[in-house]
């Protein structure tokens, strides 16, 4: 039989921004929560894919490096309360035991009152290029960076049109010697900021160009880029490549919970309160595709037009989705499936909470 205290109110999968702000919003809930996070700290993508560059678009900073946010978020997080952290334990099956859930991982077994998925794309890892040179590991090769420092001095190559790619770019341009950006196309998939940004500064961008071979054997001397238009190629001294070409995302067991989810298997829906359809389980995040439903016109048959405007003889919905990938969005969806697990827990109390400086004066 389950012992009451090790039954938590509110379990959180994910510790990456969504995550800790929930793990934050319960605290002031009052609500006993638990959150399990794969990776050894918490932070997700912030502190695995990029923690040395800034985010531009965290409220109240006007920049803030990505490990500083995460250490900031996880610290608020236990304003109110100090939350039970799980790490290095990835969530695999839940099930329904004596009105608890129980969600297992590879680790142990959690019980909990109700659960918030902020598991944001899930599992991820990068894409790779079939070059033969550019083994993961290789000294010089980078499908991840997490130290700016190591490119000081250096000559880096950087492939990829995208907000990584262009990341890297701005991050790195003011360390590296040099820094060339090669992208198979004109037609860039990252910020129009950071495109203006990086183009207007002392980084080589060089449109319709790919990466072809790396030079050197023991160690990266060079790349051979060719122009996909012409053919032409070209030999190019480098000490570091840095392949930013996007990521592979996988939620793996989560798809197995019974959530409603889109058609690829990547999104959990949920309606405006962040529920899913199993009651007291909520999601939060870039796990979520929100579900909503749009006002539509009538066919025009339907239609009454009384000379001064259209009348519906009857209301028309029109179900809508849509996916967020905002931190700001994360944290609003955090407080409401939050605040709504809390109204799930105890009916009688009230959705807002109040306000934060209220609690602690």
């Amino acid at each position: 039989m389950t012992n009451v205290k090790d039954v938590y109110d509110v379990t959180i999968v994910g510790a990456g921004p969504t995550g800790l702000f929930a793990a934050f919003c319960a605290g002031m809930r009052e609500m006993k929560a638990k959150v399990i996070e794969r990776l050894p700290d918490p932070g997700g993508q912030l502190a695995v894919l990029y923690p040395d560059k800034f985010i531009y678009d965290a409220p109240g900073h006007s920049k803030i490096l990505a490990k500083d946010l995460v250490k900031q978020l996880y610290d608020q997080s236990m304003t109110f309360a100090q939350p039970t952290y799980a790490f290095e334990e990835q969530a695999k099956g839940l099930a329904l035991e004596n009105g608890n859930f129980i969600i297992t991982t590879d680790r142990d077994a959690h019980y909990s009152r109700a659960v918030a998925v902020c598991a944001g794309i899930g599992a991820f890892a990068p894409k790779k290029l079939s070059i033969k040179g550019l083994e993961g590991g290789r000294p010089g090769v980078h499908y991840m960076v997490r130290n700016l420092e190591q490119f000081r001095g250096r000559e880096v190559l950087i492939v990829g049109g995208g907000d990584t790619a262009f990341d890297w770019a701005l991050g790195i341009k003011d360390i590296a010697k040099s820094v060339t950006l090669v992208h198979r196309s004109d037609r860039f998939r990252a910020h129009e900021a950071s495109i203006s940004e990086v183009i207007e500064s002392n980084v080589d961008v060089r449109t319709y160009y790919e990466l072809k071979a790396v030079l050197g054997d023991e160690k990266i001397e060079g790349a051979r880029l060719y122009d996909n238009r012409t053919g032409v190629e070209q030999d190019l001294r480098f000490d570091d490549i840095v392949v930013a070409i996007g990521f592979e995302a996988d939620l793996g067991e989560l798809r197995s919970w019974g959530t409603e989810m889109d058609e690829h298997l990547r999104h959990i829906s949920v309606n405006p309160r962040m529920e899913t359809n199993i009651p007291g389980i909520y999601a939060a995040g870039d796990v979520t595709e929100f579900t909503y439903l749009e006002k539509a016109e009538l066919p025009e048959a339907q239609q009454i037009d009384d000379g001064t405007r259209l009348s519906l003889p009857s209301t028309k919905f029109e179900e809508r989705t849509e996916k967020w990938g905002l931190i700001v969005i994360g944290y609003a969806q955090a407080a409401t499936a939050i605040n709504h697990a809390k109204r799930y827990l105890d009916p009688k109390s009230r959705l807002f909470p109040g306000h934060s400086s209220e609690m602690l004066s």
